[in-house]
């Protein structure tokens, strides 16, 4: 049941987005990125799994690859320095300071759309979501002191894997014991670990006090 509302929620967003960038209103959507961004320190990334339109496009990719079995190449391994992130992050910004400045419309936001969407065509969801999307990396600083959060009973884990396999950021890492543990700060609640886990070992808890 999740699901279905969560591919409603997404769709919903999506339509949205399309109609602010018709209207030029997208200062209305960086209203409601800021807002998550906020609510990420109760509730975690919730933007990326149930708001984001890049995600939501980048999903309908992924659907068709599989469908025609269209292979994908491994992220390379100097994206995955710290650096791309950040610079990243800071040319975004820089871009948005720039808009606010001068009052000149720049499409940055349907760059963005365009750029997440084309890199999936040929690389892992992992990419985008953990080592280059601004929004990300924005909401990795809130989303990681969440009161809420998806996390896996190690009691019920059986170390099968299949949570790392599908998770779409690369948040699912393996402990010493051989069981798994999501991160919540790159975690996008899109709940594919939720629906793909065999032992049910996986639920959106509040977090627990150390």
């Amino acid at each position: 049941m999740a699901k279905t509302w969560q591919k409603f929620s997404q769709i919903i967003f999506l339509v949205l987005f399309a109609v602010l960038i018709i209207t030029g209103r997208m200062q209305l959507w960086m209203g409601l990125f800021a807002l998550s961004v906020i609510l990420a320190l109760l509730f975690g990334r919730f933007y990326c799994g149930w708001i984001c339109p890049i995600n939501t496009l980048m999903k309908g990719i992924i659907w068709v690859k599989r469908k025609l079995k269209i292979g994908k190449f491994n992220t390379p391994f100097l994206i995955t320095h710290p650096f791309f992130r950040y610079a990243f992050l800071a040319i975004f910004l820089l871009a948005f300071v720039f808009v606010m400045k001068t009052g000149r419309k720049l499409p940055v936001l349907p760059a963005l759309l365009a750029l997440g969407a084309g890199l999936t065509l040929f690389f892992p969801e992992e990419l985008w979501h953990r080592y280059l999307c601004p929004y990300g990396t924005i909401l990795n600083l809130t989303g990681s002191h969440s009161r809420r959060a998806l996390t896996l009973d190690a009691g019920s884990c059986s170390g099968c894997g299949t949570c790392s396999k599908v998770c779409s950021a690369g948040a699912v890492g393996q402990t010493a014991g051989k069981k798994y543990e999501i991160d919540r700060g790159l975690c996008l609640l899109c709940l594919d670990c939720v629906a793909r886990c065999p032992q049910d070992a996986i639920q959106y808890h509040r977090r627990r006090k150390v």
